[in-house]
């Protein structure tokens, strides 16, 4: 049962994104519900491992998500990653381009997978406005 809203930040560093990860540990998400995502693959890895959060991966996914990623540009697989928990078209594609910027991208997940155009229209963007 969904508990939580997901919620989703961009910040710039690592450092920023640790504070984010604590923040929400104390709103109570789990730390298998906390996800960090950049655009270069290397970089989510290194600040996933920082920060103890995690990486979109096959169980979110589903597994012919992450098959298909296995042949898409690193645009689409961020899409596909973003879709897959909730975010809508829109959505993905704003975020794709903060992380074109050098953001990071940090994610409290409710834990609803979605599929299709099916996407959650209750996530909470930070800071207000910029989505």
């Amino acid at each position: 049962m969904r508990t939580l809203e997901t919620k989703v930040i961009t910040v710039d560093t690592v450092n920023e994104t640790k504070v984010q990860v604590v923040k929400f540990l104390s709103e109570g998400y789990s730390e298998d519900n906390i996800y960090v995502l950049a655009y270069d693959k290397d970089r989510t890895n290194r600040v996933a491992e920082e920060t103890n959060a995690e990486k979109i991966g096959i169980a979110e996914e589903g597994f012919g998500i992450a098959i298909a990623n296995i042949f898409r540009s690193r645009g689409e697989q961020l899409r596909a990653k973003l879709k897959s928990m909730g975010f809508s078209e829109s959505k993905t594609e704003q975020l794709e381009t903060s992380l074109e910027e050098d953001k990071i991208v940090v994610i409290a997940w409710g834990g609803t997978q979605y599929d299709g155009d099916n996407y959650d229209s209750l996530i909470h963007y930070y800071p207000p406005g910029m989505y």
